[in-house]
C-alpha cells in the first residue's frame, strides 16, 4: 500500500472513532451473484449485528475538512488539525483490497462536508454504486447521510447502502444553535422522514414485486452526543422515544462527549462523561424497544436523571414493590421480563420449561439468570430465601453489597495467579 495511502487512512480512521453508530445489524443481502463479500458471513469482529453475530468493518471519513465549525467535532474547521481526502477510487479500493485479504466484511463511511452537503454526499453515494454495480461487492455498507443532501441523492444511496443515518447531534434545537450554529434541526429531520418514507414504500412495493430493488434493508439511525450540553437523561430519552415512534429507527445512539477543546461552551478538557450516564442510557432505549417499557415508566420530569448506581429496570422494580413478588410459575412472559436478573431469553425458557414441571429454585439457577436481584422479585416452589418484608432501599443495598463482594472476590482471586 502506498505510504500516501496510509497516512490518510491513519488520519481517516482515527477521525470516525467518534461515530459510534456503525452497527451492521438488520440486513440480510445475499450474494447470488458470484460477487464480493457477503453480508451474513463471519469474519473479524469489530461490530455486533442484531442477532449478535460479529462483523468486521472498514470504518473511515470520506474526508475530515468541513466547512462546519460545530464546537463539539474534532474535525471542525476552526481545529488545528491534520487534514487528508480520499478520493473516490481509493475509498473503493481500500474496501475491496481489505476484503480480499479478510480484514472486513463492510464498509461504514462519514464524512467532513467539503463545498457543500450535495458535493460531499454525491461522492458518498458514488463509492457504493462502484462498490455494488463494478466490484459486484455484495457486503455490508453503512452510509452516513449528509444532513442538507437532496433527497434524490438520499434515495440514490438508499439503493446502494444497506443502512443509513442521519446524526441528530445535539439533543435539543436551542443546543444545536449554541454549538453548532451553521446547522439547522430540519436539515436533519427532513432526511430522517424522506428515509422513513422511502424505506415504508420499499417494503410496501416488496410486497408486490418479488424482484424490487432493496432500499436500505436495515434501516436507519442516529447518534447524539451526551454530556456537551445540560440536557437530562428524560428529554434525552423522550427525544429517543419519538424517534422509535415517529421515524421508525432501528437504533438511536448515545456518544458520551470526548473533551476536545477550551471552549468555554462545553465541559471542560479532562472531565469527559462518565460511562456509566453512557451505559445507563443503552439499557434504559434497550428497556424500550425489547422490554415493554414505556419511557414513563422509565423516567418522569420529576426525576429526569437515571440512577448511576443501579440498572434502570431494578430502579423500576424497586419504585413498583407492588407489583412483586411475583409466581414463577404463573407469571406471563410481559411479567417475567419485567423480573430484575431475568432477561428475554431466560424469561422465555422459563415459559417453556414449566410446560413440563413446576419450577424450583434449583430449576432457576440452570436458566442463567441473575439470582442474586432476582430473589427479591419471584416465588417459586420450595423457595428457600424470604425476602418480602425488605424496604427498597435495603433491598437496592443488599444488591450493590453482593455486587461489590463478587467484584472483590474475582479480582483477588485473578491476584493469587500472579
Amino acid at each position: 500500500m502506498q505510504e500516501r495511502i496510509l497516512e490518510k487512512l491513519s488520519i481517516l480512521a482515527n477521525a470516525a472513532k467518534y461515530d459510534v453508530s456503525c452497527s451492521s445489524g438488520g440486513s440480510s443481502r445475499k450474494n447470488e451473484n458470484k460477487g464480493l463479500g457477503n453480508v451474513e458471513g463471519m469474519g473479524i469482529c469489530h461490530a455486533y449485528t442484531e442477532d449478535g453475530r460479529c462483523v468486521s468493518l472498514l470504518k473511515i471519513l470520506l474526508t475530515n475538512h468541513c466547512i462546519f465549525d460545530c464546537a463539539y467535532c474534532v474535525s471542525r474547521k476552526s481545529n488545528d488539525v491534520k487534514r487528508a481526502a480520499f478520493t473516490v477510487e481509493e475509498v473503493v479500493d481500500l474496501t475491496i483490497n481489505f476484503y480480499r485479504r479478510n480484514y472486513i466484511e463492510g464498509l461504514f463511511l462519514s464524512s467532513g462536508i467539503f463545498k457543500n452537503p450535495d458535493y460531499t454526499m454525491e461522492r458518498m453515494v458514488r463509492i457504493a454504486k462502484k462498490l455494488r454495480t463494478e466490484h459486484r461487492f455484495n457486503g455490508y455498507i453503512h452510509l452516513k447521510a449528509i444532513p442538507g443532501a437532496s433527497d434524490a441523492l438520499l434515495k440514490e444511496a438508499g439503493l446502494y447502502a444497506d443502512r443509513l443515518s442521519v446524526n441528530i447531534e445535539m439533543p435539543t434545537e436551542q443546543s444545536l444553535q449554541l454549538l453548532a450554529p451553521d446547522k439547522k434541526r430540519e436539515d436533519v429531520i427532513n432526511p430522517m422522514l424522506f428515509l422513513k418514507n422511502e424505506i415504508l414504500a420499499n417494503k410496501d412495493e416488496a410486497k408486490v414485486l418479488k424482484k424490487a430493488p432493496l432500499f436500505a434493508p436495515a434501516g436507519q439511525t442516529t447518534q447524539m452526543v451526551i454530556g456537551a450540553t445540560p440536557e437530562n437523561d428524560w428529554q434525552i430519552l423522550k427525544l429517543s422515544d419519538a424517534f422509535y415512534k415517529g421515524m421508525n429507527l432501528k437504533r438511536v445512539y448515545y456518544s458520551g462527549y470526548v473533551p476536545v477543546s477550551n471552549d468555554n461552551r462545553l465541559p471542560a478538557v479532562g472531565t469527559p462523561v462518565p460511562a456509566i450516564r453512557e451505559n445507563r442510557l443503552y439499557q434504559a432505549d434497550w428497556l424500550m424497544r425489547f422490554y415493554g417499557f414505556s419511557v414513563n415508566e422509565i423516567i418522569s420530569p420529576e426525576a429526569p436523571h437515571l440512577d448511576m448506581e443501579v440498572d434502570p429496570k431494578l430502579a423500576w422494580a424497586l419504585r413498583h414493590l407492588d407489583q412483586f413478588p411475583v409466581d414463577i410459575n404463573k407469571a406471563d412472559l410481559d411479567v417475567l421480563k419485567r423480573v430484575p436478573g431475568i432477561g428475554i431469553q431466560s424469561a422465555e425458557k422459563i415459559l417453556q420449561a414449566r410446560k413440563f414441571a413446576t419450577l424450583t429454585w434449583e430449576h432457576l439457577k440452570k436458566f442463567n439468570i441473575a439470582t442474586n436481584r432476582a430473589k427479591y422479585f419471584i416465588n417459586c416452589k420450595y423457595q428457600k430465601h424470604s425476602e418480602k418484608d425488605y424496604t427498597p432501599e435495603q433491598i437496592k443495598n443488599f444488591i450493590l453489597a453482593q455486587s461489590y463482594s463478587k467484584y472483590a472476590t474475582n479480582f483477588s482471586s485473578q491476584l493469587n495467579l500472579f
